[in-house]
């Protein structure tokens, strides 16, 4: 089944990309995964990871040093055959996926000297002859937004066995374990390293949960654990998950609070069909979370008064999401058009990553999020002197840091398929 997905998948590729060699006048297109990197005046390299367009054409992950080329008939990987005797040697996987493929072995670059001479190029800048082409870039990034079922299904491995993760995190955390032990637990769960993760694990504990993108890891264990954020996914052939889970030991208003959330973050998914705009749903979100912080006595104004002083925004400062795929943040999420329109974020919320409407296979994640952040706090006593909000109840929240409930969603015409919520409903 998968080699079929994969086939199917390889034909809507060359379909595009067949498009793009008659818009740009070209004979081939030559994609570099990329080469090793390395710590500054060091001889240690960082973690390697392909570079997506490259990555998006094979079902395994793609070594440094090797290259895709599309021509009008059969796609050609070259593959890294220098030999090292520093290194394993990357062995060519096998499987099926080579019937569709010319695969050529290289041990320098003079596979280049068979290339046309209208040749555009991908990539990170490995072979000085060629540069970077943009407009192709932003051509082909249009059209990664709409995901194949090849690659909803890579999406909906790497969901799963995120979930496995947050679920040993949950039991760790209920345990008295340290943020680094939850951290430990998780990867175990996975059975991925740190390295092999899509983005650094956050895991925070009570007010570290309010740290958006918290990334220290705390070896001591609390002494009164209240909360537990985990903010972290998989990979699966290069296409990452990305999950949010907040967990409370008690049974007290701010559990309360994670309830609202919890119902606030799934009527959103509700909503988001083919055609609708995320805009438009990152505002409703702004509603709910006005609408939970007058329910839940945090705010004294009504739900239009909130908006209007943009409070809100003080307790959710980030976008409702963004596009998920070969990156985390997935590419042309504010991308209109093939040839590069661009719709902005709305001024009052800078951050939010996807602001094209909702088509038919996108995966985007909806990740609303209430923190009790003292900078942010600060900010609106100076800007909002009347902002309603009940300080002293604030102050009782603090320690408890803030909220993040994010899942992984395809877009449908009629109902949207949470990934996250089927995957989690399969954990005995």
């Amino acid at each position: 089944m998968e080699n079929a997905l994969y086939a199917r998948h390889l034909e809507t590729l060359l379909r595009r990309y067949r498009v793009a060699l008659d818009e740009f006048k070209l004979d081939a297109i030559v994609i570099a995964a990329g080469t090793l990197s390395y710590y500054f005046k060091d001889d240690n390299s960082h973690p390697f990871k392909a570079f997506s367009f490259a990555q998006q054409w094979l079902p395994f992950d793609l070594p440094a040093g090797s290259y895709v080329v599309i021509k009008r008939d059969k796609p050609e990987l070259i593959w890294p055959a220098k030999q090292d005797f520093w290194h394993m040697l990357n062995a060519i996987p096998e499987g099926e996926w080579q019937h569709h493929w010319l695969i050529t072995p290289a041990d320098s670059n003079a596979w280049t000297s068979s290339l046309p001479n209208k040749v555009a190029y991908l990539g990170p800048a490995s072979l000085p002859e060629y540069t970077q082409h943009e407009s192709l870039y932003t051509w082909l990034a249009f059209d990664r937004a709409i995901k194949t079922p090849y690659e909803i299904a890579c999406l909906e491995e790497a969901t799963r066995v995120a979930t496995l993760g947050h679920h040993a995190a949950q039991q760790a955390f209920s345990q008295g374990a340290s943020e680094f032990e939850v951290h430990l637990a998780y990867l175990a769960a996975t059975q991925q390293d740190a390295s092999e993760t899509p983005y650094p694990n956050i895991v925070g504990i009570n007010e570290h949960a309010a740290v958006l993108h918290y990334e220290q890891k705390s070896r001591q264990r609390p002494f009164r654990p209240l909360t537990l954020l985990v903010d972290a996914g998989a990979s699966h052939h290069g296409y990452a998950s990305d999950i949010t889970r907040t967990t409370t030991l008690l049974n007290d208003d701010f559990a309360a609070l994670v309830e609202g959330m919890d119902t606030l973050e799934q009527h959103i998914v509700s909503q988001a069909v083919t055609g609708t705009s995320f805009v438009e749903l990152h505002y409703q979100t702004l509603a709910g979370v006005a609408r939970l912080l007058n329910q839940h006595g945090i705010c004294r104004l009504s739900v239009e008064e909130q908006l209007i002083k943009h409070i809100p925004q003080y307790f959710f400062p980030h976008g409702l999401g963004h596009l998920l795929g070969l990156q985390v943040h997935d590419v042309g999420g504010k991308q209109h058009s093939a040839k590069g329109d661009i719709v902005d974020s709305p001024k009052e919320s800078p951050f939010l990553r996807l602001t094209r409407p909702l088509q038919e296979n996108m995966v985007i994640t909806i990740e609303p999020g209430l923190y009790f952040i003292p900078m942010l706090l600060d900010k609106m006593r100076a800007e909002q002197p009347q902002h309603g909000c009940d300080m002293e109840k604030i102050e009782s929240l603090l320690p408890y840091g803030g909220i993040r409930i994010e899942d992984n969603i395809v877009i449908h015409t009629e109902t949207p398929r949470n990934l996250t919520r089927e995957a989690f409903s399969k954990i005995n």
